[in-house]
């Protein structure tokens, strides 16, 4: 089983940036796809971001283009989500997962055998 682990939450304004780190630890199997999804209290998890394990292809919610970067090293084991420009509506916990294969449905969080705790983001306005 792979251990995941977020950081880089917190309390910003609107307009600011955040990076979130996720580093994977115990046992591994190859390289994951690893994808990033949020949930904000009384909602569901919805997809964010999700990358395959070459960083050669990722795919982004329509909500997040252009606004945030997800990209991996690794070498390190981690991954990382750049969120810029951020909004009130961007407020949730934000969770990192890990799926063995990568493809379409790298979009969908039910597809994903692997989870982190989740590390809080909150922006003001």
């Amino acid at each position: 089983q792979v251990q995941l682990v977020e950081s880089g939450g917190g309390l910003v304004q609107a307009g600011g940036s955040l990076r979130l780190s996720c580093a994977p630890s115990g046992r591994t199997f190859g390289s994951y796809t690893m994808g990033w999804f949020r949930q904000a209290p009384g909602n569901e998890r919805e997809f964010v971001a999700a990358i395959s394990w070459s960083g050669g292809s990722s795919y982004y919610a329509d909500s997040v283009k252009g606004r945030f970067t997800i990209s991996r090293d690794n070498a390190k084991k981690t991954v990382y989500l750049q969120m810029n420009s951020l909004k009130p509506e961007d407020t949730a916990v934000y969770y990192c997962a890990a799926d063995p294969r990568w493809g379409l449905h790298s979009q969908v969080a039910a597809n994903y055998d692997y989870w982190g705790q989740g590390t809080q983001v909150t922006v003001s306005s």
